[in-house]
Parts: structure tokens; C-alpha cells; sequence
């Protein structure tokens, strides 16, 4: 019995994809464990970038049809069956019940109270934790009830938040938030409550776009929260601003985001630079039947250029910038990382803040076809993986950064004074301002209390710190 050994050439050779489609009809849901726990294996066999650490996913594993169907059916579940064909190193391949929810968090689409938070362990007792708010989405239901940055909350419908509860306490659609202060280290409730109301919502990554006169330097800031590619238009309109404005230094603001498409990296990257067109950006290493077919029939593709153009044509509109100022947290991670690698030999990155994730690889969406694409999919259910299929590598060879890029300006956040965003007073901007000015700096990172993270409002989301391929 054959279990994928090869694979015909036009798959391997054709474009790659992840589920990013328009066709989202209702589905059947799952017709038999059996056949999707098939699907499971055959689409980890073929395309997980670790499968040579993974016994079960060897060749030869099986010797016979009846040996495999036997090990199909020693899973209860398609979800025991896809962790067991997990490497050890693996923290983000996952596998989703839902590929039309998966397929509109890739278009930015998500249900959403438009309170965008972050979780923190309590100093006193870290089982407890607190959310505090990063920022609010402008047109929800937070922004209408006055929710701001800053804000503090430590019970969801009366229950403390802990690191047991908060992802249930959290998922539902309507939630009650009670509201706190924090001193750096006591949270004190404050007696006042706010009902938030989630909705489907399409969040344009680009939260702020402006450009700062800072003692006669034009320095423009972007912050931008996701690599969404049904945005690229609007990222290159930013980026016109800017160039139109004359900039000379650039303070890119990637401190809460996780990620996504590797296409829109490249042209972000593309955008802050212009005069390294057509030079490597970063190389792509595959398992290793994937990488030796590459290798031998398309060794172009393991390459990614800087380019001058976005999706569908339109001209970059580029910097050529030499310096680039980002700014992190330990929320930062994928594309957002890939844009650090990717720069680094380049150009002068400084990274301001704190230590970023460290997630090097990018997955695909694997649905249950004969090619493993959307179209001609099993409908009798709606499951899909996204694996880890390579890993980026850098024009110097950099790559593995399990520990995640560590900031040349060490500042954490102050969750007793988070600072107003965009504002050249918030702290990670300022010391970045700081820095392109050589003005002396204010609070350094040893001033600031550190608090242990424990996620974020997009941790419900399914694109959660993914970095992902797109058909095109």
C-alpha cells in the first residue's frame, strides 16, 4: 500500500493556498470519525514541515490496509488523532471544525465587542488574572459604551477571571465586564460593570497612520495589527501618505500583531525599502520530499523577492528608507517577525520594546480533497488543518528564533500607564522618538514592573500567531 510516498508534480509545483474564499455555504457537518481521521493523516503525511520527526508519519509505518484502518480507528476524535502526528516543537499547527469561520478570520472577519485586550497574571496570585485594554475598534460596541485604552477589568458576569476560565468566560457573544483599577501590583475592583455585545465585524489592520514632526525630523508612524491581504490596497495608500509627506524615518508599530499573510510582509517590507527590488527577501525550506521536488523542478519557488508591485498590480509606493524603528511585545509574532528577519541584512531594524514571540514557520489550510484543496472538498463536514509547512529563512541564513527577536531598546509596557497610541508621549513611541533624536530617554524597561502575559482577545481567534501562504 502506497500512503502518499509522491505526489503528482502539478500539486507540488502549483500554487500553494489557504482559505481565503467568498463561496462560504452552509456545509453538511461530519459524516464519520473514520474518514476524516483519513484525511487527518494523509494531509499531515504529505505536507507537515516535521513529519520526519513523527514516527507514525514515516515511511513504511503501515503494511497493510487493514494495519492503517486499525490505527484510524484508535482515535476517538479527529482532534486526538492530529496532536499524536504533532511534532514536540510544534505550538501552532491546529485543526479546525469550521473552515468558513477559519477562511473569514483570514479576511479580518471575526465576531467582535471591538474590545481588543490583553491578559495579565495577577502579581500577588497568579492563578487570578486581569485584562487590560490595548484599543478599541472604532464603529462596535465597546467604542459606544466608552470602553478606552487603559481600562482594567478583573470578572467576566461576576466571575474572577483566572487561568482556568478566561477562555470560556470570554467566548461568549455577550459578556459583563467588571471594572478595576491596577497600582502595578493590587487590582481593586471599582464597583462599575459593562455589558459588551459581539457582532460580525472586518477590522482594517491599519489603526493609525500619521506623520509626526519631532524637532524638525518628519517621522511617520504606522500601526498596523494585522498582515491582512484584502487590505494590501489600503497599506499602500498609507504608504503614499507618508512618501507624499516626505518622511524620513518610520516608526512601524507591530506591538499586538500576530501575524498572517507572508505575501503582504513581503510587500510591507517592500514598501519600507524600494531600492532592494528583486533581491531575496527570505528562502523557504519544506519537508524534505517537498524541498527535494522544489529543488530539482522549481528551485525559484523556495525564493521570495522583494518586489515592486501588490496583488493585482499596482505599484508599491516605496520609502527607501536605510533605518526602521518597530515596535514590539511578546504579542508580536510570524509575519510580524518575518518582517524583522527578512530586513534585518538590509537595513538598520532597532526594536524597541519587548522580546518578540518566535514563530519562524507558516502553514497552509489542508481541506479534505483529492488535492487537498477548497474546491471539489468532502461536504460531508467541515474540518481543515493548518500545518506548519516551512520554514522562512533570511538572505543571511537566519532562522529558528524559537526565543523570538530580543529588542536593542528594552522597554515594557506599563500597564499602570499605558499611554495614549500615536500619541509622541506613549512610552514605546517616545523612546523610539527618543532614540531617532538622541534625546535622553525616560523610563527604562528595569523601572517597569513585569507582569506574566497569558494571551489576548485574538487568542478565540482562528488565525491566532499564524503566518500563512494564499492562492493567489
Amino acid at each position: 500500500m502506497k500512503y502518499l510516498k509522491h505526489f503528482v508534480l502539478l500539486l507540488l509545483l502549483g500554487s500553494l493556498f489557504v482559505g481565503c474564499f467568498d463561496d462560504n455555504d452552509d456545509v453538511p457537518q461530519v459524516t464519520g470519525t473514520i474518514e476524516i481521521n483519513d484525511f487527518i493523516y494523509k494531509g499531515m503525511r504529505t505536507w507537515y514541515l516535521y513529519k520526519s520527526d513523527v514516527p507514525d508519519l514515516q515511511d513504511n509505518r503501515f503494511s497493510s490496509d487493514a494495519q492503517y484502518n486499525e490505527y484510524l480507528r484508535g482515535f476517538s476524535s479527529p482532534e486526538t488523532i492530529f496532536e499524536a502526528l504533532k511534532s514536540n516543537i510544534d505550538e501552532f499547527s491546529f485543526l479546525v471544525d469550521d473552515y468558513v469561520a477559519l477562511e473569514q478570520a483570514f479576511d479580518g472577519i471575526t465576531r467582535n465587542n471591538g474590545m481588543e485586550f490583553g491578559l495579565k497574571r495577577y502579581p500577588d496570585n497568579p492563578s487570578n488574572v486581569f485584562g487590560y485594554v490595548r484599543y478599541v475598534l472604532p464603529g462596535t460596541d465597546a467604542e459606544a459604551k466608552g470602553i478606552k485604552r487603559g481600562d482594567i477589568f478583573n470578572t467576566i458576569d461576576d466571575t474572577q477571571i483566572t487561568d482556568s476560565n478566561f477562555t470560556t468566560l470570554l467566548n461568549p457573544d455577550t459578556y459583563t465586564i467588571g471594572l478595576a483599577t491596577f497600582d502595578g501590583t493590587n487590582v481593586t475592583p471599582t464597583g462599575t460593570s459593562v455589558t459588551l455585545n459581539k457582532v460580525q465585524y472586518t477590522e482594517n489592520p491599519i489603526f493609525i497612520n500619521k506623520t509626526l514632526d519631532v524637532g524638525g525630523n518628519l517621522v511617520g508612524y504606522l500601526m498596523y495589527n494585522a498582515f491582512t491581504g484584502d487590505f494590501d490596497t489600503q497599506l499602500n495608500a498609507a504608504f503614499a501618505k507618508l512618501k507624499s509627506d516626505n518622511v524620513t524615518e518610520l516608526v512601524l508599530d507591530l506591538r499586538y500583531n500576530g501575524g498572517g499573510d507572508v505575501e503582504t510582509a513581503k510587500d510591507l517590507s517592500s514598501m519600507i525599502t524600494g531600492q532592494f527590488n528583486e533581491k531575496v527577501f527570505t528562502t523557504e525550506e519544506w519537508n524534505d520530499e517537498f524541498q527535494q521536488e522544489f529543488l530539482e523542478n522549481d528551485p525559484g519557488r523556495l525564493i521570495n523577492l522583494f518586489d515592486n508591485e501588490i496583488r493585482g498590480g499596482e505599484a508599491i509606493n516605496s520609502l527607501n528608507l536605510l533605518r526602521l524603528h518597530i515596535l514590539t511585545t511578546t504579542s508580536s509574532a510570524s509575519a510580524s517577525e518575518l518582517v524583522i528577519n527578512g530586513l534585518d541584512p538590509y537595513i538598520n531594524v532597532v526594536q524597541v520594546g519587548d522580546t518578540t514571540r518566535g514563530k519562524f514557520q507558516a502553514s497552509i489550510t489542508v481541506y479534505d480533497s483529492d488535492n487537498f484543496r477548497r474546491q471539489g472538498a468532502n461536504t460531508g463536514h467541515t474540518y481543515a488543518m493548518q500545518p506548519l509547512v516551512l520554514k522562512s529563512i533570511n538572505s543571511a541564513g537566519f532562522t529558528d528564533y524559537f526565543d523570538g527577536f530580543t529588542p536593542e531598546v528594552a522597554l515594557e509596557e506599563d500597564y499602570t500607564n499605558l499611554g495614549i497610541l500615536g500619541d509622541e508621549n506613549e512610552p514605546l513611541l517616545k523612546a523610539a522618538l527618543d532614540n531617532i533624536t538622541g534625546a535622553v530617554r525616560g523610563k527604562q524597561k528595569s523601572d517597569v514592573i513585569h507582569i506574566d502575559d497569558i494571551g489576548n482577545s485574538n487568542i478565540l481567534n482562528r488565525d491566532y500567531e499564524i503566518m500563512y501562504r494564499r492562492q493567489q
